[in-house]
């Protein structure tokens, strides 16, 4: 689960760099789309992990 997490956190990142640049629009969406299943996962993976204990 740590490692989708972080997967997405990268290509959210390079989207948001590419939207910035010459693919303005669809990168931002991707970017936009990335971002929250990463927060998604991060927070799963959070709460997850105090269950666990």
């Amino acid at each position: 689960m740590h490692s989708y997490t972080v997967i997405f956190l990268l290509i959210a990142l390079i989207a948001g760099v590419l939207g910035f640049g010459v693919v303005a629009g669809a990168a931002a969406i991707i970017a936009k789309a990335c971002f929250v299943i990463f927060l998604v996962c991060f927070i799963t993976a959070l709460f997850r992990g105090f269950s666990l204990r």
